[in-house]
């Protein structure tokens, strides 16, 4: 059997040599599972158009599709191709999830939900002769999950090739998360083994990782075991957590003995009742400020990410925003337009509200607004957002953050990767494009085990 697997690019790529460094960082790991699944004597191709041109040309058995919200055009247009060439074309992902009558206009068969239940059942049916139209996932488990076929992965064509998945979906129920409806008539999270999740981790070579988990931190026990087998590996990791998992008594400072030295953390915003209109209760009374300066003395640099939109929201969000995270001496920062994506309270809460603009997903990227703000205009929200990166990432506020550092090895490690992730985008264009990325690990590892250098304990 003949199998293809697509990764979309996002609709508004020129091309696919030519890519912000954020679409060159982890190869689809999703598809790669997926893909061990299948029989040895399979032929099976997997596709990521943000780093390669798609070759249209072959005549494929089944096409798989993984499907994101700004991907969706893209991801019906090559649908369609195949279908029109006589192949059964498969559609999943978060999008097909949240609107499956849309998928099903393009598609063969669709899945909703996580696929370890749901995919080993269709590809029975398929061989058999029998594929049904929908799949929907409802048991939920990690246990029997095959070898993840990275062979299948042009692994040079990335940053960060070891990327790493060890559990699935998140504990908490945020309105705005998109994946929320992802998970619905089943366990929202659930894990591997520990056992499991080491043997993965010693098949993958180097030394980085980055695990790609929604919340690697949401069971403190298995996090701790974990945390544990991974002491002595002599690894260097980034991952993502809570504002409350940090300041949980121990569990950090385990972590950064097995390798952490860089966080994804979720402030989102700064006013509690923001925090309270969206479900984020995990961050409700949080010392955001001790938070950051557990992660700092432990030598774990911070990716803060910061929402902009909610309704508590005016024009002062933004200088307030910035400031207070340069202030605090984060390493870089992520900001985004709060989006309502199709199957979220957050999405059906304003719809019925009529305060939705248009359903143009292409746009719904957290890059551009699709709703009507309460204390902002749209305009003001686009240009306080376009605004926020421009300031917060400024030669003078990088230095500014920088010297909130205890000392110069910290503050010169600090100018290094917020300024080489922000300022050289240009430089990163050029080095995707002549699919060198991947020889800029070397550069990545230093830099976080400089990091790791100054944990206080």
């Amino acid at each position: 059997m003949k199998v293809k697997m697509i990764l979309p690019a996002l609709t508004e790529a020129k091309s696919p040599y030519f890519r912000p460094i954020k679409y060159s960082l982890f190869p689809p790991l999703g598809l790669a599972t997926l893909a061990g699944y299948l029989h040895a004597d399979d032929e099976v191709t997997i596709q990521d158009e943000h780093v390669e041109e798609l070759n249209l040309t072959d005549e494929p058995d089944l096409v798989v599709i993984q499907v994101y919200i700004t991907s969706a055009r893209r991801a019906y247009a090559l649908a369609d191709h195949y279908r029109a060439k006589g192949a059964h074309v498969a559609l999943g992902g978060l999008h097909v999830t949240s609107l499956p009558e849309e998928a099903a206009r393009h598609a063969d068969s669709i899945f909703l939900g996580p696929g370890e239940d749901i995919w080993p059942q269709f590809l029975e049916d398929f061989r058999r002769g029998e594929p049904r139209p929908l799949y929907r996932s409802q048991v939920r488990t990690l246990a029997g999950l095959p070898p993840i076929r990275r062979d299948l992965l042009k692994q040079y064509l990335y940053l960060v090739p070891n990327s790493i998945v060890v559990s699935r979906g998140c504990p908490h129920k945020c309105d705005f998360c998109y994946k929320e409806a992802f998970f619905e008539g089943g366990k929202g999270f659930y894990t591997q083994s520990i056992d499991m999740a080491l043997a993965e981790i010693e098949r993958l070579p180097g030394r980085h990782l980055y695990f790609l988990d929604d919340h690697l931190f949401g069971n403190a026990s298995f996090a701790a075991g974990l945390f544990d087998g991974m002491i002595g590996m002599g690894r260097l990791w980034q991952a993502a957590g809570t504002v409350q998992s940090i300041l949980r008594p121990g569990l950090l400072e385990k972590a950064v003995d097995s390798g952490l030295r860089s966080l994804f953390v979720g402030f989102e915003t700064l006013n509690a009742n923001n925090l309270r209109a969206q479900q984020k209760y995990q961050n409700l009374n949080k010392d955001y400020a001790a938070a950051i300066q557990r992660l700092h003395d432990n030598g774990v640099m911070i990716n803060g990410s910061f929402v902009f939109g909610m309704d508590e929201d005016d024009e002062n969000v933004f200088a307030r925003t910035v400031d207070w995270a340069v202030q605090h001496g984060i390493e870089t920062a992520t900001f985004h337009i709060l989006t309502p994506y199709p199957g979220t309270l957050l999405y059906k809460r304003m719809a019925q509200q009529g305060r939705i603009l248009h359903t143009n997903w292409d746009q719904y990227d957290t890059r551009h607004v699709v709703f009507q703000p309460a204390k902002l205009t749209p305009e003001a929200l686009d240009a306080g957002y376009w605004r926020a990166y421009k300031e917060f990432y400024q030669w003078r506020n990088i230095l500014r953050g920088a010297s909130a550092k205890s000392n110069l090895k910290g503050a010169l490690r600090h100018v290094a990767y917020a300024g080489g992730w922000k300022k050289f985008e240009p430089l990163w264009d050029w080095v995707i494009r002549l699919r060198q990325v991947n020889a800029a690990l070397p550069v990545l590892e230093s830099i976080l085990g400089g990091f790791g250098e100054q944990a206080a304990h």
